[in-house]
């Protein structure tokens, strides 16, 4: 049985193609070694199956660590390198994310063939320091900025299982005078916006079209009431967090979100129109360059947060929704993108730098 060390970053956006890869290699029968920082010690229930190692590892953007970094990484370095050694791994994918840092220096120095997976299409910082030494370079979207030198390999981002079970949904555009399913979301940091620009901008829509919405919402828990408050009126279903969003997605004729690879992959997968109003905070800009993805392909609307007002919004809005034939060569289009096969498509690239038959 050949070993495969995974190694990312904490966040849902390594994390999610991580397990996803984990899960298919497992299924192939590969032994799964994930590499991690101490902070990982709930990976035991994200990858079930999986080896867990720990590697001591910091960051230069937390300002409490820019001392004290530069020694953790290098003992990082060392810990990792005499655990692959002692592994012998087939292969060594990183996700980004400075965890994985240490661990991928250390598969360098130590002659194992390396891949790196980039969600999104600016190759993130982790990743752009140590791209040209990799073997391979999976990417989920074409690269915006950072373009690196080597051997890229378009493979998409993998999703999570409900929304490639959705791949083949059928996209059904809002018909005149029925009902119109608007589904809207935001990431943890940036779903407040989202909360006071949408209600706002919906009431200033005509009452009939307003009539006919159908809207659900994911808002942070402090500002359930307020949004609910806004929204009177209107139809809506408000929540903190929805265990089934691919499945939203799916009922949506448009969705209303921010742009982080996960959900424009997912978008793509399913099929969707969406606006996409990229978190304008995020490192290196990167969810405007995922937005454009969607938005150059005919497959979504991009639009900046610091351009919008809930007047400008409602206008933006009311166009859309009165052009079904739009909103559904939008989804064509979203979906002709899609990956869903893309953790297949990764563990292919992985068996293949490994040497496995």
């Amino acid at each position: 049985m050949s070993t495969i060390v995974l190694s990312a970053g904490g966040t849902g956006g390594h994390l999610f193609p991580a397990q996803a890869l984990a899960a298919e290699l497992s299924s192939r029968g590969r032994r799964i070694v994930v590499m991690t920082d101490t902070r990982g010690k709930n990976y035991n229930t994200a990858f079930p199956g999986a080896e867990i190692e720990t590697v001591p590892s910091a960051s230069f953007a937390n300002r409490s660590q820019m001392l004290t970094a530069p020694f953790a990484i290098f003992a990082g370095v060392f810990v990792a390198l005499a655990k692959l050694l002692h592994l012998k791994p087939a292969a060594v994918v990183g996700f980004g994310g400075y965890p994985s840092l240490p661990v991928m220096i250390a598969a360098r120095l130590g002659g194992f063939p390396t891949a790196i997976h980039e969600q999104n299409a600016v190759l993130g910082r982790v990743n752009r320091l140590i791209a040209s030494g990799m073997r391979a370079i999976a990417a989920s979207l074409p690269f915006a900025r950072f373009a690196p030198k080597g051997r890229i390999v378009f493979t998409g981002n993998p999703v999570r299982p409900q929304a490639a079970a959705l791949a083949h949904s059928i996209y059904n555009a809002p018909e005149e005078n029925g009902p119109i399913h608007l589904l809207v979301f935001g990431g943890s940091q940036g779903a407040r916006a989202l909360s006071e620009l949408v209600p706002a901008s919906i009431a200033m829509l005509p009452a009939n079209l307003r009539a006919r919405l159908d809207i659900v919402q994911q808002c942070r828990p402090e500002d359930l009431e307020s949004t609910r408050a806004a929204y009177k009126g209107v139809k809506v279903e408000l929540a903190s967090f929805f265990n089934d969003l691919p499945a939203r997605m799916a009922r949506a004729h448009l969705v209303i979100s921010r742009s982080g690879a996960s959900t424009v992959s997912e978008l793509a997968v399913i099929g969707r129109p969406a606006i996409l109003i990229p978190y304008p905070f995020a490192t290196d800009d990167h969810q405007t360059a995922n937005a454009d993805v969607l938005a150059n392909a005919g497959a979504a609307w991009r639009i900046s947060q610091s351009e919008l007002t809930p007047e400008i919004f409602a206008k933006r809005l009311e166009g859309i929704l009165a052009c079904p034939a739009e909103l559904a060569k939008r989804a064509a289009a979203a979906h002709a993108l899609g990956k869903p096969d893309a953790a297949q498509r990764l563990a292919d690239l992985v068996d293949e730098i490994g040497g496995a038959a």
